[in-house]
């Protein structure tokens, strides 16, 4: 029973491993965009195991490819040996990252995937200098959480970096959200001139950033933000990373990765979650002479096993050949229109943001930016008892965010969109109790 494995579950796991819900679920079968747990009950799933099941549940293609794998007999072998599913998926994400003469290196993780691109800008550069943004999420790697801008993500305050910090773009709080926003961008550039003559030596490795900032709450800064940075980037011969594990894949509609909506090209880019639709499968891809930097021998043990590619192959031909980034930016538009319609008269909502199928809700005390977390618990809860699985985050746990599988149907946008319009109405009049 689900209270059985509760206390189980608190007696070998650590604490601060968090469990939502206050009386936490467990899911044990899924198809489509539904889950249902050990309970029987069915839940219309608006977080994809955190924007990671992208694809939904038991889809036929890539359960197929998983399984024509494992019938070889051969899960792993390591990357001292030619693997053709991890050749052909790299070929794939070269070619589809937009970056010129491109190489892909393979991890497990998201994390995993951005110390790697923080080992080879450092050695690149040789320096261990990077800038980072305020309200970032990068891992919880030794490296990533020193470039993580949120105390509560940062298990450390040792830093093997020095990390010099930059506005975030935040439109509600902080010095940038007080400018009209056509002035964002050029403030945001005069603070990274000052920030490289304050606070650096000069000899800057690189900028890493996320297009959208996702355990940050979906933040985001005005589109052309990376345009300004890049170009003063460039005069110093310092990289840009790209942190595409959220917003890569077509998940903003707009675009297949996040960083197109700034017109730039990263040297590096990071990726995970989505791509492995569950399994296990990360990675870096570059300009080949900044993943050559790298001076000694260096591989992933599990990272682009046999498996997990196998998986990664499958997910990303079924998300070209349905093109699920035009029905992001399509049932996006149902769910965000939707919503912002159906609160525009709440005062506990500042806002609604986000692109194509990543969207967020951020709750504030009426009159006022004071971020209401309780509240933004009580829907939390009432979308669950609804039928409705989103996730939380933002600096000051204040925000619902939302990352449905991409393969989110109009039906279902607007079925999730009613349960979660009645969750913030009857929370806000106080009518659900956490």
């Amino acid at each position: 029973m689900t209270d059985d494995l509760l206390a189980r579950h608190r007696a070998v796991l650590p604490s601060w491993m968090p469990l939502y819900y206050a009386e936490p679920i467990e899911i044990v079968s899924g198809e489509g965009r539904r889950v249902t747990d050990a309970q029987g009950r069915t839940y219309l799933d608006f977080f994809g195991g955190v924007l990671t099941n992208m694809i939904g549940y038991d889809i036929a293609e890539i359960r197929e490819a998983v399984q024509r794998q494992l019938s070889t007999g051969i899960v792993h072998t390591s990357t001292l040996y030619l693997i053709r599913q991890q050749v052909e998926l790299a070929e794939k994400i070269a070619r589809l990252s937009g970056i010129p003469d491109a190489r892909v290196f393979f991890t497990n993780s998201g994390s995993e995937a951005n110390e790697a691109a923080l080992l080879m800008a450092t050695n690149y550069r040789r320096s261990h200098q990077i800038l980072a943004v305020r309200n970032s999420y990068h891992g919880r790697t030794y490296a990533t959480m020193g470039a993580t801008g949120n105390r509560g993500w940062s298990a450390s305050a040792l830093n093997p970096l020095q990390v010099a910090w930059l506005h975030s773009g935040e439109r509600l709080r902080g010095l940038l959200a007080r400018l009209p926003e056509g002035d964002r961008v050029d403030a945001a550039v005069e603070d990274l001139r000052e920030v490289l003559a304050t606070q650096t030596s000069g000899d800057v490795a690189c900028l890493i950033a996320e297009p959208i900032q996702g355990v940050g709450g979906f933040v985001h800064g005005p589109d052309g933000l990376f345009a300004g940075w890049k170009k003063v980037l460039d005069e110093h011969g310092i990289l840009l990373i790209s942190d595409e594990v959220q917003t890569g894949w077509g998940r903003t509609g707009e675009h297949f990765w996040g960083y197109q909506a700034h017109g730039v090209t990263p040297d590096l880019l990071t990726f995970a979650k989505g791509v492995g639709n569950g399994f296990a499968l990360a990675g870096v891809v570059g300009r080949a002479e900044v993943l050559e930097s790298v001076p000694a021998i260096s591989f992933s043990t599990y990272g682009g096993n046999p498996l997990s590619t196998a998986a990664g192959n499958a997910v990303l031909d079924y998300l070209l050949d349905h093109d699920l980034q035009a029905n992001a930016a399509r049932v996006g538009a149902i769910l965000g229109d939707g919503l912002r319609a159906a609160v525009a008269g709440l005062d506990q909502v500042a806002e609604v943001r986000g692109k194509g199928l990543m969207l967020a809700v951020e709750f504030v005390r009426p009159g006022t930016d004071e971020p209401d977390p309780a509240l933004t618990g009580r829907v939390f809860e009432a979308c669950r008892q609804g039928g409705l699985l989103v996730g939380k985050g933002g600096l000051y746990g204040n925000v619902l965010r939302m990352g449905p599988p991409l393969t989110l149907t109009e039906e279902e946008a607007r079925e999730g969109l009613a349960v979660l319009v009645e969750a913030i109405r009857s929370a806000s009049s106080g009518e659900v109790d956490q």
